[in-house]
């Protein structure tokens, strides 16, 4: 088997990231999250990218903690969007769940009992 070298400057150098996206993971794109939207019968439209980059703005904010609180991120979402309609809002955009399904779309893994319909999330 031939050896494959790998280029010291690539593993070495910055990630590039989405400017409109600074606290996305490593590892997301935007293609991406139009991808698994287009195989749950979603059009993401400006309201659905801001929701995508509150989520991963809330993840990296709170990456140190070992659990993302749930009810938490269901508060702040909630409030985020308060001028919008707040939860109500959310499920206009996201009939999957604003919790489970947005954290699909953002990259990101849904905090645990994120399916509890009670918690805004039905995915």
């Amino acid at each position: 088997m031939p050896h494959v070298s790998t280029d010291i400057n690539q593993l070495i150098q910055e990630p590039v990231t989405d400017p409109n996206f600074p606290h996305a993971p490593l590892d997301w794109t935007r293609d991406h999250a139009i991808r698994i939207a287009r195989e749950e019968g979603l059009e993401l439209k400006e309201d659905h990218w801001e929701v995508i980059r509150a989520l991963q703005n809330y993840y990296t904010q709170h990456e140190d903690e070992t659990v993302i609180n749930l009810r938490d991120l269901h508060d702040a979402l909630d409030e985020c969007f308060h001028q919008k309609g707040g939860l109500k809002f959310l499920y206009t955009l996201f009939p999957g769940g604003p919790i489970a399904q947005s954290c699909r779309l953002a990259g990101l893994k849904a905090p645990f009992m994120a399916t509890d319909r009670g918690f805004g999330s039905v995915a």
